[in-house]
């Protein structure tokens, strides 16, 4: 089948645009992330604005400037690039070994394999109650054996053999379905179990500081058992390895439960659901319920689901890029009638017998070798690995400092016991003495390396989207989204923009046909065919029953009409039936010649039809004001044939009348064909160009479909928040402008002038600087065409906007994979449009998309509070043990307290403060742009603010305590030094209690606004704070501390509590618009940049 004439390449554009997408980003993709990426400064392998499409060369730059003690824990859920090159000559190995392939997969299948459905499948049984065997069909298929085919009489025949009726389908009753599953397998394949928590503790281990620390622990345990014996000697090396375990455990915990959310995400994003036909309904199934036999309706967009053999087909083209590896779309016919798994349909519209499921398919063997996700890292992942590189080098220079100034404190004699003994004598102190406190310096240093170094702020990205999804799943009224993409949640809080569709997004997609015009009459009722001459109910009946991928089926007890298809099929099917139409006796008599496919570039559909008397109709459906324009007449009410020259200002102006009412016209039209321009073959009949001139109109149907509830809310919450809502429209002009000023878009009809509401043909035919300026301008774009939508959004993001894109339809693929964010409807969009998409709106509802904005945001914010409490933990820890380092040769917080504040601020910080839920607040601020700084000058403010204040009031105890607390004269001065010490433990770890709280809510006042709800929060919270009784009050061998009295309780909770009068007066304290990195970043770059030249 060629389709270079008119008819085939009809949606010619969006074929190729499919192609690019299959095969990567094109030149002018470059070129746009070239402009864009103007600011990113090329010798940051941290500053990427956006990880979607980029190259792997700038992902594998980053992971390797990243500073990173544990490589297995901080990548986990970054794109593993080495399974993505293993992926590609994965396929490559199966295309050409399927058959032994498949052949190990059976065998292994009993035993250590699960399947994606959960249930135990049977081997097959070949043949079972069917004249065909298993591995007779699986070879016709997968070897495209066409001989084969004709021995068992064709496409007809085979069904006979599967026991199929090809118009109506299988009985859909379940033992039928079992007997199938058992006789040829069911559509799942085998799949890798998911890794146990065992996995997740040997990786959380893994991690560089803990080996040191645990190497460490072994050698103070031995040393400490061999000078003061195994009952008091075992404290100090027992002591790090419990902290060290349970760092290990909360990690590996916390890392499990955060896996078992990519886990449902991962079931969600496979499981399809599809259409097919069973005892002659159409029906929607999973993907996974599909058995051979089934007759599968395909069309433009649809995943094929199994392999299979065509039925029936017009224009069928079929993309099989996914599975030869060639960008090349393949024509269905006769002569090459096998479909295979897992490619798409990029033309037309047919159905398949199902012959091949599972692993019985090559798509099959290739899930079940690379079923495992290799995850993907989101750009602010990237941009907080750059952050805890550069944290960590300050931290790892600060602990070599620490090291080496006690190293040299020590072995010059200035480092003292608590009782003013000289810890190292040369030539006196034993061998066994200066090297087990050679061991708690080194310890101590390490430790600062594992408080220093944030191997767990990267990784709180992911776990506050695991939370936003999983609690976004949960919530019924937020069930509405399924994503594909983690970053686009992320990338959706920045957005500046939407552009949505109209229909079935901002409206129900509940269409009705509600006027109707034949001839110059409006019929009313719009259905009353008493006012309409038999003849013209006899053409308009087979127009809209052979011009149409839609169903009507009547059941057999009389009971309602049930009416598939898109809605504007499903609705002029309707309003055709209830003139009269009889939809299958009208299709049993009279035959498709050829269909030309209705698409978005065209906007119309025809068909071609051979009646029983052998005349042969052209019959054609589409956009009012293009088809109109393609007739010369029009059948009156009576039947007549009338001029359109005296009349065609009358059907325009009806069309606009219509438009202004915000309904959708369409026209139906007809012609005669004369007998010599049909084609008498098959393959001239392929390829021929259905005459769309000379048409007569039959009528003008406008079909309402209201707005949907809410949306005009909605529309007015993105304006609040800085998100400029653009409606992209192929509906006529006047329509788009109705239903934008209905649903708020539009504010005004007095502001409704050009460009603000643009045609599409207007806008792309101006030229490229002229269509960036104007893009800005545009609220209402009408008759747009798919190309006109990418090239809005790239014209969008030329002018530095956060685009987001809704799209539904197989031509709207390179819009949505263009776009920052691409959104595609759960209901009407083509697999094709959510394969390309970064989330999938289930309900297919505007006010959904609103919902991922605001849960964006909410990502955002909650990282920028767990950085804001990090940091401070950070800044406080590291300055108070190197001053006390530098002037006393000790520190006060020793290596097991430092493991219990990393944990306080790491793993239990992130689970804190990244589950905040979204507040209605965060819809009043304006999106964050690209280029934003992480850390801003109001964080800087309260970080500085609360780190002085701990740095202080902590120093002054380590210098002043033993007076302040009246200690000087105590006898025992070890003692006095623990309880000092033990003060200054439990007040560090108090500040970081409290000062939690101060981070919710960095702008605030209140920061205790619906704290109560957050149930995780206060778990936490209390948890830590038992935690830390227990460990002064019961585990002091194992921390070195003493337990202390109600009085210094009192003090630490004291010293905790003023963070929070403190975080009020610092939120009064005004900051500068300008971020604070620029000071720093802008001479550095102008340093760099001579030494660069």
């Amino acid at each position: 089948m060629v389709m270079d004439n008119m008819s085939s390449t009809s949606s010619g554009k969006g074929l190729l645009h499919l192609n690019d997408v299959e095969a990567g980003l094109s030149k002018d993709n470059d070129d746009l992330d070239n402009h864009l990426d103007l600011d990113v400064d090329p010798s940051d392998p941290f500053d990427i604005t956006h990880t979607k499409n980029v190259p792997p060369e700038t992902l594998r730059r980053w992971r390797q400037a990243a500073l990173v003690l544990n490589a297995c824990r901080r990548f986990r859920y970054t794109l593993d690039l080495k399974k993505e090159e293993e992926k590609e000559q994965r396929k490559r190995m199966i295309r050409a070994h399927a058959q032994v392939i498949r052949a190990a997969l059976l065998f292994k299948l009993a035993g250590e394999i699960q399947i994606v459905s959960g249930a135990p499948v049977a081997l097959p049984v070949d043949g079972g109650d069917y004249a065909v065997g298993l591995e007779r069909l699986a070879s016709m298929t997968r070897d495209h054996k066409l001989s084969l085919l004709e021995q068992y009489g064709g496409v007809k025949g085979l069904s006979g053999l599967l026991s199929t009726n090809l118009e109506k389908g299988i009985n859909e009753d379940e033992a039928e379905l079992s007997n199938r599953r058992n006789a040829f397998g069911s559509n799942t394949y085998p799949r890798k179990k998911w890794r146990s928590f065992w996995m997740f503790l040997w990786e959380a281990w893994q991690d560089l500081t803990l080996i040191i620390l645990i190497i460490a622990a072994a050698v103070s345990l031995g040393l400490g058992i061999k000078t003061e014996g195994l009952k008091e000697g075992w404290y100090d090396g027992g002591s790090i390895f419990f902290a060290v375990l349970l760092v290990i455990l909360v990690t590996a915990t916390s890392d499990y439960r955060q896996s078992l959310q990519f886990q449902n995400l991962n079931e969600e994003k496979r499981n399809i659901q599809l259409e097919v036909i069973r005892s002659g309904r159409t029906v929607k199934v999973s993907i996974y319920d599909l058995v051979v036999g089934d007759v599968v309706p395909l069309k433009i967009g649809d995943q094929v689901p199994a392999d299979g053999i065509l039925i029936t087909g017009h224009s069928l083209a079929i993309d099989e890029s996914s599975m030869t590896g060639e960008s090349k779309i393949v024509h269905k016919n006769k002569k090459e009638p096998f479909l295979m798994s897992g490619c798409k349909v990029a033309d037309g519209f047919g159905t398949m017998l199902v012959t091949g499921v599972g692993i019985n398919t090559e798509w099959g063997l290739l899930m079940a070798s690379i079923s495992e996700d290799t995850g993907e890292e989101t750009p602010l992942q990237v941009r907080l690995n750059g952050v805890a590189t550069f944290i960590g080098i300050v931290g790892l220079s600060v602990a070599v400092s620490v090291l080496a100034v006690l190293l040299a404190r020590y072995f010059t004699g200035n480092t003292e016991d608590p009782d003013g003994t000289t810890q190292f004598i040369k030539g006196s102190t034993k061998f066994d003495d200066a090297f087990n406190d050679v061991v708690k310096i080194f310890t101590i240093a390490v430790t600062i390396v594992v408080v220093a170094v944030p191997e767990g702020l990267p990784l709180a990205v992911t776990l506050t989207l695991a939370y936003s999804m999983r609690k976004m799943m949960a919530d019924k009224a937020l069930a509405s989204l399924q994503v594909r993409r983690l970053s686009a949640c992320e990338t959706m809080g920045s957005a500046t923009t939407i552009c949505s569709d109209k229909t079935g997004t901002l409206t129900l997609n509940e269409m009705t046909v509600v006027e109707a015009i034949v001839g110059k009459k409006e019929i009313n009722p719009p259905a009353d065919s008493s006012q309409l001459h038999p003849s013209v109910v006899s053409l308009l009946s087979e127009g809209v029953a052979q011009n149409s991928t839609g169903n009507v089926f009547l059941p057999k007890d009389g009971g309602n009409v049930e009416i598939s298809g898109s809605p504007t099929e499903k609705a002029i099917l309707s309003w055709a039936t209830k003139l009269g139409m009889k939809f299958d006796a009208i299709r049993s008599e009279s035959t498709i010649l050829h269909v030309f496919p209705f698409n978005s570039e065209k906007k119309r559909g025809g068909v071609a039809v051979r009646q029983s008397d052998a005349e042969v109709y052209i019959h054609w459906k589409g956009a009012a004001e293009l088809v109109l324009a393609a007739c010369s007449g029009y059948l009156d009410s009576n039947g007549c044939l009338q001029s359109m020259n005296e009349d065609k200002e009358f059907f325009e102006a009806a069309i606009d009348k219509m438009a202004a009412s915000s309904l959708r016209c369409v026209v139906l039209a007809y012609r005669l064909c004369e007998q010599e321009k049909v084609p008498t073959d098959e393959e001239s009949c392929t390829d021929w160009v259905l005459p769309e001139d000379n048409l007569v109109l039959l009528a003008i149907v406008g079909i309402k479909d209201p707005c949907r509830p809410g949306v005009k809310d909605a529309v007015k919450i993105c304006m609040d928040a800085g998100v400029k809502v653009r409606m992209v429209t192929g509906d006529n002009i006047q329509t788009a402008k109705a239903i934008a000023l209905e649903c708020g878009i539009l504010s005004s009809a007095k502001d409704v002038t050009e460009p603000i509401i643009i045609e599409g043909r207007v806008f792309r035919a101006l030229p490229e600087k002229e269509r960036e300026q104007m893009a800005k301008k545009i609220t209402v774009m009408g008759r747009s065409s798919p190309n006109d939508k990418l090239l809005l959004v790239q014209a969008l993001r030329k002018g530095g906007d956060v685009v987001a894109v809704t799209g539904d339809g197989t031509n709207d693929a390179p819009a949505l994979h263009e776009a920052d964010i691409g959104l595609s409807m759960g209901i009407q969009g083509t697999e094709v449009a959510k394969e390309s998409s970064d989330i999938i709106i289930l309900d297919d509802n505007f006010s959904s998309v609103v919902k991922v904005v605001r849960w964006g945001r909410s990502v955002y914010a909650n990282i920028q509070k767990f950085i804001q409490f990090q940091l401070t933990v950070n800044v406080a820890a590291l300055v108070i043990n190197v001053v006390a380092a530098i002037s006393s040769g000790d520190v006060p917080l020793n290596s097991v307290q430092l493991l219990w504040v990393n944990l306080i601020m790491d793993t239990l910080g992130a689970l804190a403060l990244a589950t905040e839920p979204p507040t209605d607040n965060l819809m009043h601020r304006s999106p964050v742009g690209r280029r934003e700084p992480l850390i801003t000058n109001i964080m800087w403010r309260n970080l500085l603010i609360q780190a002085l204040y701990q740095v202080s009031v902590l120093l002054v105890l380590n210098f002043s305590g033993l007076t302040i607390l009246g200690l000087e004269d105590d006898n025992d001065r070890e003692h006095a030094y623990k309880v000092k010490n033990s003060l200054i433990f439990n007040a560090f770890v108090m500040c970081q209690i409290f000062n939690e709280f101060n981070a919710r809510k960095p702008e605030e006042i209140n920061c205790f606004e619906g704290v109560t709800k957050n149930y995780l929060f206060m778990g936490i919270i209390g948890f830590t704070l038992t935690l830390q009784i227990i460990i002064i009050e019961f585990l002091g061998k194992f921390t070195s501390t003493v337990r202390l009295g109600w009085q210094l309780w009192l003090v630490s909770v004291g010293i905790g509590i003023i963070s929070w009068p403190l975080a009020i007066v610092g939120k009064l304290i005004p900051v500068p618009t300008t971020p604070v990195s620029t000071f720093f970043v802008k001479p550095f770059r102008l340093c760099r940049k001579p030494r660069d030249a």
